[in-house]
C-alpha cells in the first residue's frame, strides 16, 4: 500500500467492448495499473449511477457486479469484479462531504462505468472499491466542489477515478461514426485545454447557445465526473492527457492529475 500522494484519473470508457477487446484504451488502462502505487482503495465516481438529492455510495462487504447493458457477447455479461467493498473509506467520504449530503446505498453495486474500466486495470480485483453516484440535483459548480472535499483522499492512499467521457452523444453516435466533426474536435480541445489550465469557468458554465458543448455534453452524466477530477487537483500537479482518441460524437480521452506516467513504455 501507498503512502505517497497518488494520482487522479479520468478514463474515457466509450462502449463496454472496450473491456475486453485488445486496443490502445484499454492496453493504456493495463498500464496504467502496472505504473501506479498500489492504492489502499479506490473511489470510483461513475456516469452510470445517477441519483437525486444525495450522493450515494456502494456500501457492504461484497457489492455485486452490474451489467448495464444489452446487445453485447455473452463474454462481457460473464465478467464478475468481486472487489470488497470498504467501510474505512465511505466513512472518510462521509466525513468530508458531510452526512446531509452522502448516504450508503447497499442495493447498488459496482456498473460498467467502475468495473469496465478497473478490470484492466487490477483483474485480481483485490482492492478495496468504493463507488459514487452522480447527484443529478447538484450545479456543475457544486459537483466540482465535490471534487475539492476529497482531494485530501489522495494523501491517505485512495486513487481517484472518474469514468465518463468528455464527448458523449449516442443519438448521434451511429450517424457519425467514423468521422470527426468540427463541433467535436473544437469542444475536446477546449476541455484539453480547460484541463491543462485549470480553468474551472470553461468546463463549468457553457453559454445556452454553445452548439459544441450542447452537443458533446447532451445529457451530461457522462461529462460530469470529470469535474470531480478538476476538483481533486492539487498545487503543483501536472495533466497528462492520453487516449485521446474521437469517433464521431464519442471520444476517449483520458486525464491522469499529478506526476506524468510514460503509458506507452509500460503497455
Amino acid at each position: 500500500m501507498t503512502t505517497a500522494r497518488l494520482p487522479a484519473l479520468f478514463l474515457g470508457h466509450g462502449s463496454p467492448m472496450t473491456t475486453i477487446t485488445d486496443g490502445p484504451e484499454r492496453r493504456a488502462w493495463q498500464a496504467l495499473g502496472r505504473s501506479l502505487p498500489r492504492p489502499r482503495a479506490i473511489l470510483a465516481i461513475t456516469a452510470h449511477w445517477e441519483t437525486s438529492g444525495q450522493t450515494h455510495l456502494t456500501g457492504g462487504q461484497k457489492p455485486r457486479t452490474i451489467h448495464d447493458f444489452r446487445g453485447f457477447p455473452q463474454e462481457l455479461f460473464d465478467i464478475r469484479y468481486p472487489a470488497p467493498g470498504s467501510d474505512w473509506l465511505t466513512g472518510r467520504v462521509i466525513e468530508l462531504l458531510g452526512s446531509e449530503q452522502v448516504r450508503v446505498d447497499e442495493s447498488w453495486g459496482f456498473d460498467h462505468g467502475a468495473w469496465g474500466v478497473l478490470q484492466p486495470m487490477y483483474p485480481a480485483a483485490d482492492i478495496p472499491l468504493v463507488a459514487m453516484s452522480l447527484d443529478r440535483a447538484l450545479t456543475p459548480e457544486q459537483h466540482l466542489a465535490l471534487g475539492e472535499s476529497l482531494a485530501s483522499l489522495r494523501d491517505e492512499g485512495v486513487l481517484i477515478v472518474g469514468s465518463g467521457n468528455v464527448v458523449h452523444n449516442l443519438a448521434l453516435w451511429r450517424e457519425a461514426a467514423g468521422t470527426r466533426p468540427d463541433w467535436a474536435e473544437e469542444f475536446r480541445a477546449r476541455v484539453n485545454a480547460g484541463m491543462r489550465d485549470g480553468d474551472r469557468t470553461a468546463l463549468t458554465a457553457f453559454a445556452s447557445d454553445d452548439r459544441a458543448a450542447s452537443l458533446a455534453v447532451n445529457s451530461g452524466e457522462h461529462f460530469l465526473p470529470l469535474l470531480y477530477l478538476l476538483g481533486a487537483r492539487l498545487p503543483g500537479d501536472e495533466v497528462q492527457v492520453f487516449s485521446d482518441t474521437l469517433d464521431g460524437a464519442l471520444s476517449m480521452t483520458s486525464y491522469l492529475i499529478g506526476q506524468p506516467l510514460d503509458l506507452a513504455a509500460a503497455a
